[in-house]
């Protein structure tokens, strides 16, 4: 068998983030009326507290918030940073939206793939993704990665904010035994392997911090 050709490797990348960004859009069209609802506990035991702690690594200047989703990083955006929001569902940009007039925030949202983003090279000072990766297979995780340091200016931002797989016996038991009802409610995993690939996506670690009996990772990474 004569191995793939060039335009044949595009063609399948391209048609997995199809498919991909399609079942993704379905899960969230669906989950979106009652997503606040269904993650509120999370969002205000712990969530909330590790946003905070992500934005005070964001430099001054443009923002880009990757897979908004209802808004829940806007009470956390630096006051004087132009941000753009960008995700694969209507319905959850809807609710962003609500939420950006509730807050009186200027936030620009577009419905936009996070595998294409249309946006210039090295055009945001930082670039922020929380709880948004997970939703990635194995084979779109380096892809995603150089398309969010493509956007990012040299000597910018990449903020992330995940699960992980934890060390721990009891915590790996504990994600098991709800990682079908994050696959089904958020599309998402409780082992992205996104950490693998940060050195050859071109990105150089300035923080990597873990909390939640190191079931979540913060990291701070930049375009080398």
């Amino acid at each position: 068998m004569n191995p793939k050709t060039a335009s044949e490797t595009a063609f399948a990348d391209a048609s997995l983030i199809e498919a991909h960004t399609r079942a993704v859009r379905r899960a969230y069209e669906r989950i979106a009326p009652v997503y606040d609802l269904l993650d509120g506990f999370y969002e205000w035991s712990w969530k909330r507290r590790l946003r905070a702690e992500l934005f005070r690594h964001a430099l001054p200047g443009r923002l880009l918030d990757v897979g908004v989703g209802t808004g829940r990083n806007m009470p956390f955006y630096p006051t004087s940073a132009p941000v753009i929001g960008i995700d694969a569902s209507p319905a959850m940009l809807a609710r962003a939206r609500a939420r950006a007039r509730r807050l009186g925030r200027e936030v620009e949202l577009f419905e936009m793939n996070l595998l294409e983003l249309g946006f210039p090279d090295g055009h945001f000072d930082t670039v922020v993704a929380t709880f948004v990766l997970l939703c990635l297979p194995d084979a779109l995780q380096l892809p995603a990665l150089r398309e969010l340091a493509r956007v990012t200016r040299p000597g910018g931002r990449i903020l992330l904010l995940d699960y992980h797989r934890s060390s721990r016996t009891l915590v790996r038991w504990w994600m098991r035994l709800l990682s079908s009802w994050l696959r089904w409610a958020f599309a998402g995993r409780f082992d992205p392997t996104t950490e693998q690939h940060i050195a050859k996506a071109g990105l150089m670690p300035l923080l990597h911090r873990s909390y939640m009996g190191d079931a979540v990772s913060l990291l701070v990474l930049t375009p080398r």
